[in-house]
């Protein structure tokens, strides 16, 4: 008789998580507390607008082909997506703005032009990034970093005498300071570690792994918009026979002589063989196993930035902003005190902001934009974030309206705001932190929490919140390590 596994959340891991193991021939149900799956990456519409609310950029797609092909699928059958030829827009407040050409050579080029800044030191800069992912990603990204057996395999032997290239020891700036002549390309270069909520400041060098994804890899996006990666898998999962329950929060997760037996809802208790937790995992243990000894040094770890995000509906075509806009501040080091510190968001009007509008047809009025514009904050911890919301949409706008030479709050005709606290309400993030813990040390990747309990039998973990970390591709990589390690 096949084995029952209950996954709890519906997530991107979630619904990763659910396919393979439905595939492992498991008999699986995901419980969702919202009446909608995606956690993060769902969608927002507000009149004749239509917004992606969570990321805005998609990597290492080849993830989301596996998963059809592990069903005998082909992928490009129900998801469509498309390699961008520019992948971020760069404006500085002297009137420079650098295009972010997927091309290597392009975009070396067009760095030269617009900074002076040498090519060698570009193309230098992204061999190390390729190096670092070349060497690194085998086993922090594709297998669980806690079981001896990664450690004594063969790939980690090849990388034992290289640990010294792998920068654990200086921070991203350091590295980027040493490498770059411009402050413009410095300042590109550690936006980088806003991809999984950290301080280039702090965190450790070994981070320029990320742009190789861009520029190695590339970066792409779904013809349909990024909810089109939920509702895809969502299908998919629905096709190989997972079952939903939306609209059902689990209260709690159901231990028996050191081993999960099921999970307790509203509903009553249902029993499982397996207990996979899509869930934060700060969360799962404050909520759902409020009687189990804690892993307290892990969950008790800084936590990553959050986000405060306004949706815009634009009532005006702005044709130089493509799919991806940054805004860098003129006092970068500043704005990374305030994002990692327990204090206000800059009032400053320099801070720098990440606008994404999808240019689909069916997403905004004729002639009009939607603008998911975004700035990275710090983690809920009790600030007066209705003022700090308040200010921070003055200095936006003031920025805005000075970048592109136009008053812009006269042109939103909508808005809907997502800030720390509404994003730790509805995805049960601790502290609404978007990636879970900081990766603002050297040994991060080794204090997050495992993809399994090590003191309670048939107890796994995926998502953001735990290894091998946030975003789309490191989530779907966590569900591919517990599918890996199911027994």
């Amino acid at each position: 008789m096949a084995k029952s596994v209950i996954i709890i959340g519906s997530g991107i891991a979630g619904l990763a998580c659910s396919i393979r193991l439905a595939k492992k021939g498991y008999i699986v149900s995901v419980f969702e507390a919202n009446q909608y799956p995606g956690g993060k990456l769902t969608e927002i519409q507000l009149g004749g607008y239509r917004f992606d609310a969570g990321p805005s950029l998609f990597t290492l797609p080849e993830e989301i082909e596996a998963l059809y092909k592990l069903c005998g699928l082909k992928a490009s059958d129900y998801f469509e997506y498309q390699k961008l030829d520019t992948t971020c827009k760069y404006f500085y407040p002297d009137g420079t703005v650098i295009e972010g050409f997927a091309d290597q050579k392009a975009f070396q080029r067009e760095v030269h032009e617009k900074t002076g800044e040498p090519t060698k030191n570009i193309k230098k800069a992204l061999s190390k990034s390729k190096f670092l992912y070349e060497e690194l990603s085998p086993l922090f990204m594709h297998k669980s970093l806690h079981r001896l057996s990664t450690w004594l395999s063969a790939e980690a032997f090849k990388r034992y005498g290289k640990l010294t290239q792998f920068n654990f020891n200086r921070s991203m700036h350091q590295a980027n300071a040493s490498r770059f002549e411009s402050e413009k390309v410095v300042q590109l270069f550690n936006r980088y570690a806003t991809y999984n909520g950290s301080d280039p400041y702090q965190a450790p060098a070994t981070l320029n792994i990320i742009p190789h994804l861009e520029f190695g890899i590339g970066a792409f996006f779904p013809k349909k918009g990024m909810y089109d990666i939920t509702k895809s898998l969502f299908e998919l999962a629905k096709k190989v026979g997972v079952k939903f329950y939306f609209n059902t929060k689990v209260e709690k997760i159901t231990v028996h002589e050191g081993a999960a037996k099921g999970i307790t809802t509203k509903f009553g208790f249902h029993k499982a063989d397996r207990v996979v937790s899509n869930m934060d995992v700060v969360g799962t243990y404050e909520k759902l196993l409020k009687t189990e000894s804690k892993p307290t040094k892990i969950i008790n770890q800084p936590k990553s930035s959050s986000a405060l995000i306004f949706y815009w509906g634009i009532k005006k075509e702005f044709k130089q902003l493509d799919l991806h806009n940054i805004f860098f501040s003129e006092d970068y080091k500043n704005e990374f005190e305030h994002i990692f510190s327990k204090g206000t968001i800059s009032s400053d009007p320099t801070i720098y902001i990440n606008i994404t509008s999808t240019h689909k047809k069916d997403d905004a009025p004729e002639g009009c934009q939607n603008w998911f514009t975004m700035i990275n904050v710090p983690n809920n911890q009790g600030q007066d974030w209705d003022l700090l919301i308040e200010e921070a949409r003055a200095n936006i706008l003031k920025k805005l309206s000075l970048q592109l030479g136009e008053d812009i709050e006269p042109l939103i005709e909508l808005e809907d705001i997502l800030d720390p606290r509404s994003i730790e309400l509805r995805t049960s993030s601790s502290q609404g932190a978007l990636y879970g813990n900081s990766s603002n040390n050297k040994y991060a990747a080794f204090l997050r929490h495992a993809n399994f309990s090590k003191k309670i039998e048939h107890l796994y973990f995926c998502g953001g919140s735990v290894h091998p970390g946030g975003g789309i591709p490191l989530c779907l990589l966590s569900a591919k390590i517990v599918a890996e390690n199911f027994d």
